[in-house]
């Protein structure tokens, strides 16, 4: 049997009342400090995290984590996502299930992807899914892929691949490439190759690239590169932008644009703003500018 201390007894029965008011008060306080956030908890049971405390649950939250456990088990089992426990679904729910593997089976098998079980697929899913694939097979074929085989393929499917590689060929020569086959080009497609291959140079030339070759250009041509590429320089030096070649103006464009700078030099000079050189202004505009405060 304890013995109460004399302190103790002397405290409990001398305390004032508000002393005992002011200890309950703060004794939530410190029981709240050492338990955990319980919207946090409550949320982390419901996704299923591994920081969920279910030991501080209280019956109806235990209820709420049961029902979101049931409902993301239907979910997963629907998705083919795990976890899924089949044995946890309702029997309506094991129907949708049933339907929603199978679906995503046949899917599977018609697109080519894995996994698919064929053993499951009925006979005309089965044939759609045979089908689908010999349409994959003929366009890896006539795309050149190293998939291809073409072992089985009917009359009918090689002339659609030939006919799809004699396209890419006269693709090819049209856009320049290295596979092109000139050999292969029927007479009119020879002709559409050599305007395309002179359109392209044309171009080249226009942009000042290095495929340029000006001696396949007609007097008409040459015209119309130099005009664009005079205009392409001089709007270049009134920006004042790299490209700009002065010894390719004309003596007016010169001009001008000499007037333009110093009227631009003059005024970063006046409002003390800019590149300024005082070297390059006139008597009068030099005179024109107060001396800088300090």
């Amino acid at each position: 049997m304890s013995v109460r201390s004399p302190q103790a007894v002397t405290w409990r029965r001398g305390a004032p009342r508000w002393a005992w008011m002011v200890c309950l008060s703060l004794l939530p306080v410190a029981l709240c400090a050492a338990t955990p956030d319980r919207a946090a908890n409550l949320s982390a049971c419901k996704s299923g995290w591994t920081t969920c405390e279910r030991s501080l649950l209280t019956p109806t939250e235990v209820a709420e984590v049961s029902v979101a456990e049931r409902a993301r088990n239907v979910s997963n089992c629907r998705n083919g996502q795990d976890p899924c426990d089949p044995s946890k679904l309702t029997e309506a729910e094991a129907i949708a299930f049933a339907v929603a593997a199978h679906d995503r089976n046949v899917s599977n098998c018609t697109g080519g992807y894995n996994p698919c079980d064929q053993s499951r697929l009925t006979r005309s899913e089965a044939r759609a899914a045979a089908a689908a694939d010999r349409e994959r097979q003929v366009a890896a074929c006539s795309d050149g892929a190293p998939t291809c085989d073409a072992s089985t393929f009917t009359e009918l499917e090689n002339a659609q691949v030939a006919r799809a590689r004699h396209e890419r060929s006269v693709s090819d020569c049209r856009d320049g490439l290295s596979a092109c086959d000139h050999g292969a080009l029927t007479p009119r497609e020879a002709k559409e190759v050599v305007r395309a291959e002179h359109a392209r140079n044309v171009s080249e030339c226009t942009n000042q690239w290095d495929g340029c070759d000006r001696s396949k250009l007609n007097q008409s041509e040459v015209a119309e590169v130099d005009a664009e590429l005079h205009r392409r320089n001089l709007a270049d030096c009134q920006e004042g932008r790299d490209g700009c070649d002065y010894s390719l103006l004309s003596p007016p464009e010169a001009q001008a644009i000499s007037h333009t700078e110093r009227v631009r030099n003059y005024t970063a000079c006046l409002n003390r703003r800019g590149y300024c050189d005082r070297s390059r202004l006139t008597p009068a505009q030099a005179a024109a500018i107060p001396p800088e405060g300090r």
